[in-house]
């Protein structure tokens, strides 16, 4: 997982509420045993309207998302996660979201910013024009307007980001730990080392 620190670029403007995970990814793409290329069917539904924010050449390669409330909310499918990743966008801006959709986003770095709904109205505005920053470090949205906004994460998921550990990544960092623990475990209960005999 690549750290999260800095997220600087410009937001598509979605802003819709309830935006649930059968259209960040449909059904139909979940076929696929790899996260590449799901960013092809990433709001597909949204996309086969004409005129829509996503094939917007304004926004191509837009790193950050604005949406309305209760982002990811619907089914539980980490390929929400990864279509978004595959979208190339690293960071949702929205008033609230679903925990597992909020949960599956950190497992895989998406950076998931609650604020206000008065703020998202204000970010909106700006993203039809400008670019927006998101500092994790100091917790932080700014634009080139002065706006500034704060926001809440939680201490341990913020590391984790800022570090770039996934549950993997968690578990290597213990390695010498683990290392310790189960050459103590074997010195002090061998038989659990060689196994379980099965009898004849």
């Amino acid at each position: 997982m690549d750290p999260v620190s800095t997220i600087e670029g410009r937001a598509i403007p979605f802003g819709a509420k309830n935006v649930d995970t059968d259209v960040i990814i449909p059904a139909e793409w979940l076929k696929t045993i790899t996260r590449e290329g799901l960013g092809q069917g990433a709001f597909q539904t949204v996309r086969a309207e004409p005129g829509n924010v996503f094939d917007d050449p304004e926004y191509a390669g837009a790193p950050i998302l604005i949406a309305g409330d209760n982002f990811g909310c619907g089914s539980s499918r980490e390929h929400a996660a990864w279509a978004l990743l595959d979208l190339g966008i690293t960071c949702v801006i929205a008033p609230s979201f679903s925990d597992i959709f909020a949960s599956n986003a950190f497992k895989n770095g998406v950076l998931t910013v609650a604020l206000p709904q008065d703020q998202i109205d204000r970010l909106l505005v700006v993203a039809l024009s400008d670019e927006i920053t998101i500092d994790l470090e100091h917790q932080t949205v700014t634009s080139p307007f002065q706006d500034r906004f704060t926001f809440e994460i939680d201490p341990f998921r913020k590391q984790c980001l800022l570090q770039g550990l996934d549950e993997v990544g968690l578990t290597l960092a213990r390695d010498k730990a683990i290392t310790t623990y189960e050459t103590r475990q074997a010195a002090q209960m061998p038989w659990l080392a060689k196994g379980t005999e099965i009898a004849a």
